[in-house]
């Protein structure tokens, strides 16, 4: 078989389409074989539509001249060619052989506007011994389709189906140019054979997918079938391609091929014809021009007897009020309506109007309901609350706060948005949100309150609104409109201690001037709580999670959702066990007696956590040392103290600071609730360590200044050294000779 050339004849089209190949092509031309019968007027070749044309056109494309013929159409619209197109035979075997490694044949439009159709061709192959690969036409070596034909003789072909018995098809890639086709006799690859085909014709072939395939194609063999050519305009897509360029006429738009290389046109909306020829796209109802007509101003381009309303592309004709009808002087006219009909309109539009009403009526009676419903369940939950009672503190000035309504706190919160949530503890989750005067606030919601309790919360609301300290988070208010009271503080935009200590990587690391700042503000704040208060507070959560740092990093204490007020006349309450793990006072766990001295112990964990910069209980250690307090004061017993501190530290502030702290944080950390000292005590001792240090003057022989205590401070800190010898801390460290921990 000659694999360079293929040759074409029309499907419908007796005229003769020239495609021109590539220069590396063997053949030079493809050619679409026509019945040819030369006319006069070559340049318009008949009836053949623009851009096919001959080569003298004075606006030739490169890839559509045509050898005119008789006059015949090419539907450009369609944007295909049917061609007539010879097999790609395997062979037929009346003594002839293949051998085992087979034959290929190549076909090659590139260089053309033409690739076969991927939606209207199908690649086939008939005969009892045949199988043919399509190859990837980029030339990687894979196969892209194929199918093996194989019977036992040419009775069992199943034509109906093509599905494998002598006859097999499947689909081509898209924007196919060149088909590379490798053929394999399939009796050779399995017995290693070079035989005789016993005259059975076996051909592989693109054709149309409507084709059918009957018994004169096994028979016959070398039957010409039809292929399906798609084109487009040059190479470059609309986008690409400059609009002075672009073959498209008025009232055309561009589109690009579906194969992604060159570009079509097709007539705007309202408009038919040619889309490439000057003036080609025409209104729809008159073929003299181009442009829209107004129809309607000229009676003798439209035929409305009575009202023309103009189109684009079109006019439509209407019936006056009360008529009906298609209003033309050819049609129906336009008839006078049923009074019948009239009557029904009315009665339809009334009773929609009712309808219209009654739904209006009842979504407002709903919604109505709704707000009533809501505005009760609102009403309960404030009475529930303790809004009574807070209600009376209120008017006798003991409650200095705010109440908040539910829709103010909703609005501020964006509906309580998950994305506002700054924060979650066990006793709750705490939103950041925006008031309306433009005020930063966080809102804690907390996850249940004890109705039995609800008098004593109501009373610890009163009394930390009270609560006006510098280190303390100031209570804004509250609402009781919600099933769960919520409560309103002030928003502290720097994160917590623990994040600062433990999380926060990105930010710098806290010096100890700072930390033995956060150490005496916080001991101050817990003070205040204990002595100062009108009602004595215990925190009962004190950690590094609960005590906020603002910009400047001062030190804020927050979250009294576990916090107790202590009765004047007691010193300790007898309750459930709450806390946190870590920092939970093991007497108060063992006796279920809350005192004072159980924020000492636990506020001694958070000064172990500023020495140490470590977790307060860290599963990833040995169980000794899984508990950071236990820990400690294990290693106290045993090891010197120094080597237990955060090494960088160390080598910052020296080791007679550090263990003085050490020596405080000892002390609040006694397993002896009697033996901790109290909070004032504490306050003291840190901020007679913080004065010393910021003197300079702990390298050097103490030289004490004298407080507004009375020299109290001095003993104090004398103390806390002295007593550094119980720790079993080796001199030398003592002078500054550490190598960290």
């Amino acid at each position: 078989m000659d694999t360079d050339r293929m040759h074409f004849s029309s499907l419908w089209l007796p005229l003769l389409l020239l495609l021109w190949l590539p220069k590396q092509s063997s053949s030079s031309s493809v050619f679409l074989n026509y019945s040819s019968v030369l006319q006069e007027d070559m340049l318009n070749c008949n009836n053949i539509k623009y851009p096919f044309t001959v080569r003298g056109h004075p606006n030739f494309v490169e890839g559509f001249e045509v050898d005119c013929s008789t006059q015949t159409q090419i539907p450009v619209e369609e944007g295909y060619v049917r061609v007539y197109m010879s097999a790609i035979g395997l062979g037929c075997g009346r003594g002839g052989t293949i051998s085992s490694a087979g034959g290929s044949s190549l076909l090659n439009l590139e260089g053309t506007p033409y690739t076969f159709s991927h939606t209207r061709n199908k690649f086939a192959v008939i005969g009892c011994d045949g199988m043919a690969l399509v190859k990837d036409p980029r030339g990687s070596g894979n196969y892209t389709t194929g199918c093996i034909s194989f019977c036992i003789s040419k009775r069992n072909i199943a034509f109906e189906n093509c599905s494998g018995v002598g006859c097999c098809q499947s689909s081509i890639p898209e924007g196919l140019q060149k088909v590379s086709v490798d053929f394999f006799s399939i009796k050779n690859l399995t017995t290693h054979h070079i035989g005789k085909m016993n005259g059975d014709c076996n051909e592989a072939f693109l054709m149309d997918q409507d084709y059918p395939i009957t018994a004169a194609d096994i028979i016959n063999g070398g039957t010409m079938r039809p292929v399906v050519l798609d084109w487009a305009i040059g190479n470059r897509t609309c986008e690409q391609e400059s609009s002075s360029r672009l073959l498209c006429s008025e009232h055309s738009q561009c589109y690009n091929s579906s194969t992604g290389v060159g570009y079509r046109c097709n007539c705007s909306t309202g408009y038919a014809g040619n889309p490439y020829e000057t003036n080609g796209c025409k209104d729809f109802l008159f073929s003299d021009g181009f442009a829209d007509i107004d129809e309607c101003s000229d009676p003798k381009k439209n035929n409305c007897r009575w009202e023309c309303v103009n189109r684009p592309g079109n006019y439509q004709c209407r019936c006056p009020p009360g008529n009906h009808g298609n209003g033309t002087w050819e049609g129906s006219d336009c008839l006078a309506d049923d009074k019948r009909d009239t009557y029904v309109e009315i009665v339809l539009g009334v009773v929609l109007s009712l309808l219209v009403t009654l739904l209006t009526g009842g979504v407002w009676i709903y919604f109505s309901l709704e707000n009533r419903k809501h505005a009760k369940l609102k009403r309960k939950y404030f009475l529930q609350n303790g809004g009574l009672l807070l209600q009376h503190h209120i008017s006798s000035r003991e409650f200095i706060a705010r109440i908040f309504t539910i829709e103010e706190l909703e609005r501020a919160t964006e509906n309580f948005n998950e994305t506002n949530v700054v924060g979650r503890g066990g006793y709750g989750t705490v939103y950041k949100g925006t008031l309306s005067d433009e005020e930063v606030v966080a809102i804690k919601k907390s996850k249940f309150v004890d109705q039995s309790q609800i008098e004593q919360f109501i009373n610890e609301v009163v009394i930390v609104s009270k609560i006006n300290h510098r280190n303390v988070v100031k209570l804004l208010g509250c609402c009781l409109e919600t099933q769960v009271p919520l409560l309103v503080y002030e928003f502290i935009s720097n994160g917590t201690l623990f994040q600062h200590l433990h999380e926060k990587s990105n930010s710098p690391r806290m010096t100890w001037e700072t930390r033995l700042r956060i150490a005496v503000e916080t001991a101050g704040a817990l003070a205040y709580l204990h002595c100062k208060a009108s009602v004595p507070i215990i925190h009962r959560d004190v950690k590094s999670a609960n005590i906020l740092l603002d910009d400047n990093y001062t030190a804020k204490v927050s979250d009294f959702g576990a916090s107790r007020l202590v009765p004047l006349n007691q010193t300790h309450i007898t309750t459930l066990v709450e806390g946190t793990i870590g920092y939970l006072d093991p007497q108060y766990f063992h006796t279920s007696q809350l005192t004072q001295k159980s924020d000492v112990y636990s506020f001694g964990v958070v000064l172990l956590e500023l020495l140490t910069s470590e977790k307060p209980i860290s599963f990833c250690k040995t169980e000794t040392e899984r508990n950071l307090a236990s820990h400690f004061l294990a290693y106290a017993e045993e090891r010197p103290l120094i080597d237990f501190m955060d090494h960088k530290l160390v080598e910052e502030a020296g080791a007679l600071q550090l263990l003085a702290v050490a020596e405080v944080t000892r002390r609040c950390l006694n397993l002896k609730g009697e033996e901790r000292p109290t909070m004032k005590e504490v306050v003291v001792e840190l901020n007679a360590l913080r004065r010393l240090m910021m003197q300079k003057a702990l390298e050097e022989e103490p030289r004490f200044v004298t407080s507004s205590d009375g020299g109290h401070s001095h003993e104090c800190l004398k103390g806390a050294i002295q007593n550094l010898s119980r720790a079993r801390i080796d001199p030398r460290i003592i002078g500054g000779s550490s190598n960290g921990r």
